[in-house]
């Protein structure tokens, strides 16, 4: 996450969950992300099972040009990735992962501004599934709001699953620590040409004289 609202938002949803794997819908308390309800949006599954907004902020309707509440999430997005959003909407509702999503938002006279998306599950039981997410661009040029998003590109994404167990990587074997103190070789390790050899920690030293003229 790089944008302040996204890191923002996912501290909020992170403290509220407590270690469960999403808090309920019924602890969000629009007072406590005021700063960011303009931004924000809750999607829940209609009747046909898609991802439709239930809510959304008023700077984020403007950035699209349309009240999105009642929308389908994945029209938002380019025929060939609706799919794709839909199985990781699923994710975010079924499997209580968090989606992250970097693109590119392009008007209709083909503007573009970088956008993040970060989608939250929460917890409503199985007839009552929820997301709460915040959509944001990484900065506001002077078209936004008035040339309305139509398409959108996206750049990265990522699914990170709360149940998932992280493994602990196998232990190394203990390393000695080098001696600091410099070894004195043998006769039969002093090279031709060259004095006496000495070894410190790594290094092989030749002790060495001016060339005579």
């Amino acid at each position: 996450m790089k944008l302040a609202g996204s890191i923002a938002l996912f501290h909020y949803w992170n403290r509220l969950r407590d270690g469960r794997s999403a808090p309920k819908r019924t602890e969000i308390e629009p007072a406590d992300i005021k700063k960011l309800l303009a931004d924000t949006f809750i999607l829940e599954k209609d009747t046909r099972g898609e991802a439709v907004f239930r809510l959304a902020g008023t700077r984020l309707c403007a950035a699209y040009g349309r009240e999105l509440k009642g929308f389908s999430f994945p029209s938002l997005w380019r025929p060939k990735d609706q799919q794709l959003i839909s199985r990781l909407l699923d994710s975010v509702f079924h499997k209580h992962s968090v989606v992250l999503i970097a693109y590119e938002a392009i008007s209709r006279t083909g503007r573009s501004v970088p956008f993040e998306l970060l989608a939250l599950p929460l917890e409503g039981g199985p007839e009552s599934l929820r997301c709460l997410g915040v959509a944001a661009p990484a900065h506001r040029p002077f078209w936004l709001g008035a040339d309305p998003i139509g398409d959108a590109v996206i750049d990265a994404l990522r699914t990170v699953d709360p149940n998932a167990k992280k493994t602990a990587p196998p232990e190394r074997p203990a390393i000695g620590a080098p001696e600091l103190a410099p070894i004195e070789l043998d006769a039969a390790s002093t090279l031709a040409g060259y004095g006496r050899a000495r070894r410190i920690r790594h290094l092989l030293v030749l002790d060495g004289g001016r060339d005579e003229e």
